[in-house]
């Protein structure tokens, strides 16, 4: 495992170019997040927003969501990998929001991951992004990264939520999300790793590193 020192000196990096990560799908409030983050499961974020440009202009609510109905829906996301379960857990979640929670998307864990289609993962992103809570979501760009830099050997996306938990101090918990998920899609990717542009290449002791 990495060593504390190491892994803040590692984050700090990642501050000083981008103090301020965000997350890149669309949305406008927290119910669209939410159904954002439902989609881009084994889908990526630009193809999310895509589908949602036209879909977000006319619902914004769990209600629009139904009135819309399972069939329109279909026809706004077919172009999402397993567009058919997702539509089908949208309009299951939100009818759980209007009889549950007033249509209002709830800013706790275990309610969260009452909905229909909505995981760890998908609540950890939910609870970071909207509620400014200090969750980490572990995607394949985060659990590749973590392996890649020692910071956990977890097999399971919960323990290397764990591992990095333990890892670095709490205020850096909410950025570290946005910041390895960015590393890991733009710089440190699963083919073809930009090492040469790397800004922590001095840490990085992978098999597959390039230079």
């Amino acid at each position: 495992m990495r060593s504390k020192q190491e892994a803040l000196e590692i984050m700090d990096i990642f501050r000083q170019k981008d103090p301020n990560p965000r997350c890149e799908l669309n949305y406008v409030n927290a119910y669209t997040l939410l159904v954002a983050v439902v989609l881009s499961a084994q889908s990526t974020d630009k193809g999310v927003n895509k589908a949602t440009e036209t879909l977000f202009k006319i619902v914004d609510t769990p209600q629009k969501m139904v009135d819309l109905g399972l069939e329109k829906l279909k026809q706004h996301i077919k172009t999402i990998g397993l567009y058919n379960n997702k539509a089908k857990n949208i309009i299951a979640l939100s009818n759980e929001l209007i009889e549950k929670y007033k249509g209002i998307v709830p800013n706790n864990r275990e309610q969260l991951e009452s909905l229909a289609g909505v995981g760890r993962k998908t609540a950890n992103v939910v609870l970071n992004v909207w509620f400014n809570q200090p969750t980490l979501a572990v995607d394949t760009h985060v659990m590749r990264i973590a392996h890649r830099l020692n910071f956990s050997q977890g097999k399971t996306p919960l323990e290397i939520e764990k591992d990095i938990i333990n890892l670095l101090p709490q205020e850096y918990i909410k950025n570290t999300n946005h910041w390895l998920v960015l590393f890991g899609r733009y710089i440190c990717k699963a083919q073809k790793p930009d090492c040469t542009n790397c800004p922590i290449s001095d840490y990085c002791h992978s098999q597959d590193k390039k230079i």
